[in-house]
């Protein structure tokens, strides 16, 4: 039983149990001792794991699935016409989104940590919950991704100690309130949602003041939207950057893999020099947000550079999938044109003959609304595959397409190609690419799937 708005509950239901995010929260709730029920649309490995566990789950919704709970819990996906939302307010059942329930959840742990910004969530995440983990301070962490330090996407601690990450969709993050927060930068995203980047901007603004009177902002001083807010913030704050904020990396230089090494400097006194073993110029500012949250608990320096050592990624951030005749195949869920960068720049510096890029992109929203910069993003590939728009949860209403990306992208100077279908792809990779090439599939739908399937071909 859990008190959830000064009510004792004890039966609650996930519509959408399957979601990374929902079910961690499904899990802690059993782990509290709550009947727990839920439905998706598809089983799934999440969804078998909360079976397991004891929950009780639906495969399809329907009213159906609503008989006795105390309070219903759903997704940002969950139209409002979904049956089971429809039953659970005939009955006068409770209703709460995700991110209002993970609110009410973090209040309850004394040092909250949430992790903001369009880009770097679930990397930084998971570098900060390593560091706590190795440093015993046992802490509860859910991620959007799976690290396998942890054995998935979440952990349950018994401590004071709680992080996760903090979305901007939809004001998201704004249910929450953590004793330190951090925004890693601010981008134009989500742009089926708000209006312009101004509006972006103002949500994070709004996030910043949720964190506690005693608490702390950790941002990247070298966004200037980032700057603005940490200049204008009303708790204690901690910058980071190259050449600007509290903790700057200098001496940098890059292995053969393409992973950084730095001097972490904190007013002009150098604490100590790190070494990563994920790749790229982003890694090296998710790592220092990630220093600067844990020197601010008290997190000895040894701990810290010991942990991000043994970090190496979490699944689907520049994942080396595999090797087969000689051709690597890494997977990345870049799908912004920031992130596609930011990927290729780190892959031109790892060991490779040709570089191809299989990109999926992801939502039309998205693609119609940052066209141009896609069709800028991907400079550096030696041949890029682009396949169909993946839909998620919108309709395709024929504005946009990936032939029509492909087209302005082979005017930018890439040498692109359009492939409809996986197994065509797959076909594409066994005739083309040889020993030394590299692929990357991209993006955040199902793309992954061509690598995997090449590689068990």
């Amino acid at each position: 039983m859990v008190k959830i708005l000064d009510e004792q509950i004890n039966k609650i239901h996930f519509i959408g149990i399957g979601g990374i995010s929902m079910s961690a929260l499904a899990e802690i709730m059993l782990n509290q001792g709550c009947i727990v029920s839920g439905s998706d649309r598809s089983s799934s490995k999440l969804t078998e794991k909360l079976k397991n566990k004891g929950a009780t789950i639906y495969i399809g919704h329907s009213a159906d699935n609503i008989t006795d709970q105390q309070l219903v819990v759903y997704t940002a996906a969950i139209p409002k016409d979904n049956p089971e939302l429809l039953e659970a307010i005939k009955r006068n059942i409770p209703i709460m989104d995700r991110a209002e329930f993970l609110g009410l959840v973090m209040k309850k742990y004394k040092n909250s940590i949430a992790v903001s910004g369009t880009h770097g969530k679930t990397t930084t995440t998971s570098m900060i919950s390593l560091i706590l983990y190795r440093a015993h301070l046992d802490p509860t962490i859910m991620i959007g991704g799976e690290l396998d330090a942890i054995g998935g996407n979440l952990r349950i601690g018994n401590s004071e100690y709680f992080i996760t990450e903090a979305c901007e969709y939809k004001g998201s993050f704004l249910q929450f309130y953590p004793k330190i927060g951090i925004i890693l930068n601010i981008d134009a995203d989500h742009l089926d949602y708000y209006k312009d980047i101004e509006e972006i901007s103002q949500t994070f603004v709004k996030f910043s003041k949720n964190i506690a009177k005693d608490g702390i902002l950790i941002g990247y001083a070298e966004d200037k939207r980032v700057k603005q807010i940490l200049q204008s913030s009303g708790v204690q704050i901690l910058s980071y950057g190259i050449d600007e904020g509290t903790l700057r990396a200098s001496n940098i230089s890059y292995n053969e893999r393409g992973c950084a090494e730095f001097d972490v400097v904190k007013n002009n006194e150098i604490l100590g020099r790190i070494r990563l073993n994920v790749p790229g110029k982003h890694n090296i500012l998710n790592s220092l947000a990630a220093i600067c949250c844990t020197l601010s608990l008290g997190i000895d320096f040894e701990t810290i550079k010991d942990s991000l050592y043994e970090f190496t990624g979490t699944h689907r951030r520049f994942e080396k999938k595999g090797v087969k005749n000689g051709i690597t195949v890494i997977d990345d869920y870049a799908h912004h044109p920031t992130e596609i960068k930011a990927t290729i720049q780190a892959a031109k510096n790892y060991p490779h003959k040709k570089l191809y890029c299989i990109f999926q992109p992801h939502t039309y929203t998205r693609t119609l609304t940052l066209f141009d910069e896609f069709s800028k993003a991907f400079n550096g590939v030696d041949k890029l595959i682009l396949t169909d728009i993946y839909a998620a949860r919108e309709k395709d209403l024929g504005l946009v397409n990936s032939k029509m990306l492909a087209d302005a992208v082979k005017n930018n100077g890439v040498d692109v190609i359009y492939i409809k279908e996986f197994e065509e792809i797959i076909k594409y990779i066994n005739e083309n690419l040889s020993n030394g090439d590299v692929v990357i599939t991209m993006g955040a739908g199902d793309v992954y799937k061509i690598g995997e399937e090449f590689l068990k071909g």
